[in-house]
């Protein structure tokens, strides 16, 4: 794996892990390396130091948040991480059974696929994505 500091047109900068240079590279031509920031393609590596950490600093977060709108992201993450249950790739169905009253309400959050989702808001019941994985598959 390989940690590059990228930037894009409008000059937001932030970070992301790729599995190798050549991985990057053949993302990137195919358009498929984006902003997190504003979603465009026009991203660039940006001026990077090598890491090298030791002892507690292993444990810290590998970069500060590159924006507000990024910080926000990350506060807004860890409220639902706190505040909710991760119901993994059950949330269909458990999102069913509480809106149907054949489980008790509470507040979840987790995985589902596209067709799963669509079929959720069109029988009415109330959900939205989100924009973070859970930490589990955020390599």
């Amino acid at each position: 794996m390989i940690h590059y500091n990228l930037k894009c047109a409008q000059d937001h900068r932030f970070d992301s892990w790729f599995q190798s240079a050549s991985a990057f590279d053949k993302l990137h031509a195919a358009g498929l390396v984006t902003c997190s920031v504003c979603g465009s393609a026009e991203v660039n590596k940006d001026l990077m130091a090598p890491r090298v950490s030791a002892g507690a600093e292993r444990d810290a977060p590998l970069s500060a948040p590159a924006s507000p709108a990024e910080q926000a992201l990350r506060e807004m993450q860890a409220e639902i991480e706190k505040t909710s249950d991760y119901v993994g790739r059950d949330f269909a169905r458990e999102a069913r059974a509480m809106h149907e009253g054949d489980s008790p309400k509470r507040a979840i959050w987790g995985e589902t696929r596209g067709d799963e989702a669509r079929k959720l808001i069109e029988d009415g019941v109330p959900v939205a994505p989100l924009p973070f994985r859970p930490k589990r598959k955020n390599n």
